[in-house]
């Protein structure tokens, strides 16, 4: 990004016994700590774009986007990607997004539209259309801009050396249409330990419904079904390949089970929603009823070579109580049910040893009463509930770690 914070570090948001209602936050709701980060790198934002006059921390505006450039065609491939001319993306984008891609502009922290998007698909070159990035390589940076730890394809980008801040930066394009995207760094998590430190500005995001009928259904093959990606293969650059495995599992509130799952080694993003029901497309309205079979569940993406599914669930035997049918804590109904969506048999063998394993240990002096299901249609939760405890620090949690 051309206006990051001088040292490299964009601003960010730093890493009770009664239930409360769980109704949609006030727009001001939130901890102290991460409402003070985020005035203050809008504050950062705007003192920046006022000296250099950079018109993208005026805030948000993907909304106001028209069409892409590059419009999608309905079926087939997309065959090439070409930059329309200068009066032709001035039409088609907004000025936030003309001022970001075409004048290495920015925009402001948390104030843009995907810093939090958490949906399954593909980022695209807004001018362009080229593919850039998967969902299955972003993660939750804290620095409020979409962050990826790898592109898409190993040739999808261009870099270059950005010394406008007086510094050394690597300031990161699109290979076909040159759009300014953002900026690279070197403190991204594990296995490629970069950061791709992007604008939504400069992004589309097609859902991964939507992928065939834009021309990217040769990506389809990466999402093994709606919600639920496939392994990842290639693209590391040390020419290894690149994995990914999918865990879903239920046990309780989803609120406790993310913010400590989230911090897991080898964790590498978590989405809080419902799973093992049979109503399509359920809400939180529906699922508290207890009505609609489904349970509070966590998808978690990890690195099956940084932690083992066996350790997983380890970990999630230990951070909620499993002899309890459909309650945990204050919390009571089928949907807090404990349950292991397995993906497979290999998942469904493990989980069976791991739970005998757990049952037989004596750290719980009641059977254990777990589910071990298939895995069916994971439903993404409401926003304001995926990362709960990170954006309201000391709101309510009936999960802890045992012994």
């Amino acid at each position: 990004m051309s206006v990051d914070d001088p040292m490299g570090k964009e601003p960010g948001m730093p890493a009770s016994m009664e239930r409360p209602s769980r109704h949609r936050p006030s727009e001001d709701s939130g901890g102290g700590e991460g409402l003070l980060s985020w005035r203050t790198g809008g504050a950062i934002c705007f003192a920046l774009a006022g000296l250099l006059a950079i018109p993208a921390c005026a805030g948000g505006a993907q909304g106001e986007a028209g069409s892409s450039p590059a419009a999608p065609r309905e079926g087939g491939e997309m065959k090439g990607y070409v930059k329309p001319s200068d009066e032709e993306i001035r039409k088609r984008l907004t000025p936030t997004q003309y001022q970001v891609t075409q004048k290495e502009g920015t925009e402001p922290a948390f104030r843009n539209e995907y810093w939090n998007n958490k949906q399954p698909g593909l980022y695209v070159d807004v001018v362009s259309g080229e593919p850039l990035f998967s969902s299955l390589d972003k993660y939750d940076s804290g620095t409020g801009w979409p962050s990826f730890t790898r592109p898409l394809e190993p040739d999808a980008l261009a870099t270059h050396e950005d010394r406008t801040l007086g510094m050394s930066r690597v300031e990161v394009r699109s290979r076909q249409a040159g759009s300014h995207l953002g900026h690279l760094f070197d403190d991204g998590p594990a296995p490629t330990g970069q950061r791709y430190c992007m604008n939504s500005a400069a992004l589309r995001f097609v859902p991964v419904e939507r992928l065939a009928a834009e021309g990217y259904g040769k990506y389809l093959p990466l999402f093994a079904a709606p919600g639920v990606p496939a392994a990842r293969k290639g693209n590391a650059p040390d020419g290894k390949p690149g994995r990914r495995e999918v865990a879903l599992l239920a046990g309780g509130c989803f609120w406790g089970m993310q913010e400590i799952i989230r911090k897991i080694p080898g964790v590498l993003a978590t989405e809080v929603g419902y799973t093992g029901g049979k109503v399509p497309h359920a809400t939180y309205e529906q699922v508290k009823s207890g009505r609609t079979g489904h349970a509070e569940s966590i998808r978690v993406v990890f690195d099956p070579e940084r932690l083992s599914y066996e350790d997983l669930l380890g970990w999630f035997f230990r951070m909620h109580d499993p002899t309890t049918p459909n309650r945990q804590g204050n919390d009571t109904g089928a949907q807090y049910r404990s349950a292991i969506f397995y993906i497979g048999e290999a998942q469904r063998k493990t989980a069976e040893a791991v739970k005998a394993r757990v049952d037989a240990s004596g750290k719980w002096k009641r059977p254990i009463v777990t589910e071990i299901v298939p895995a069916s249609d994971f439903w993404p939760a409401e926003d304001y509930h995926q990362d709960y405890l990170e954006k309201n620090p000391g709101g309510y949690t009936c999960h802890f770690l045992r012994d």
